[in-house]
């Protein structure tokens, strides 16, 4: 962790706030500190805040401020980040089948690992992920915590098709494909749970801060959520967490 915040240009249109330059749980939690600072000063000339993994990327309107002007606005933020303020977050439960047709790869990872198919499973509902950022595609999130003992190498070549709601391995990090797209990441099951609907408001199911905790399922179970959430009648399992785990 830096012990000030570095504020870089990125072209003429936005503005990067380096908080470190490592992925760490302490750090992103400082990331999403200053996001939601940054979001209650209520800037005109702030177009959108975008939370990484150990930055944010705030895009501003150049006509109506400099960037001189908004790092010194941004700059009054840093005590924020020290403060050591945490806010509610939300715990999401993400059912999910493991191997078979939905997760192909899941032979992989055992093979990869050295454990057993049912021990895979296991160690990777056992955790409470966190969001660290969203990219790819809209609603992808990049999840951290996973344990190195399930760690994967992603494919040498990727699939040029992944269906929606694919959860995936890739060395460290875990993952759920929202909407069918290309892929190299190792796929270990599916959920039925939209994680991206454009026709839906928000359009988002997640959001980064927020953690994910996947709840294995069997066929049946699978089918019958699929039923509730094509006659939109599903509920997804959530909670408010006032600290991280």
């Amino acid at each position: 962790m830096y012990r000030r915040a570095r504020f870089l240009p990125v072209g003429d249109k936005a503005l990067s706030i380096e908080i470190g330059n490592a992925i760490s749980a302490e750090i992103n939690r400082q990331v999403h500190n200053l996001s939601h600072e940054i979001g209650r000063l209520a800037v005109p000339a702030i177009l959108d805040v975008v939370p990484t993994y150990r930055s944010v990327l705030v895009y501003y309107d150049p006509l109506l401020i400099s960037y001189a002007e908004l790092e010194s606005c941004l700059r009054a933020l840093e005590g924020t980040l020290r403060e050591g303020e945490v806010h509610a977050t939300k715990l999401l439960e993400i059912p999910t089948i493991y191997g078979g047709e939905y997760g192909p790869d899941l032979g992989r990872v055992v093979q990869h690992s050295g454990l057993s198919e049912a021990e895979v499973v296991r160690i990777h509902s056992g955790t409470d992920y966190l969001i660290y950022m969203m990219g790819f595609t809209p609603g992808f999130p990049y999840l951290g915590g996973m344990s190195e003992r399930i760690a994967t190498p992603r494919l040498q070549t990727p699939r040029p098709i992944v269906p929606a709601g694919s959860v995936a391995i890739a060395e460290q990090q875990t993952g759920v494909y929202p909407i069918e797209s290309p892929g190299g990441w190792q796929l270990i099951g599916r959920t039925p749970v939209q994680l991206f609907d454009p026709s839906r408001e928000p359009p988002v199911l997640v959001q980064p801060g927020d953690y994910l905790r996947f709840i294995p399922v069997d066929e049946s179970e699978y089918a019958d959520i699929q039923h509730k959430i094509r006659s939109g009648v599903y509920q997804l399992v959530t909670s408010t967490m006032d600290r991280p785990p």
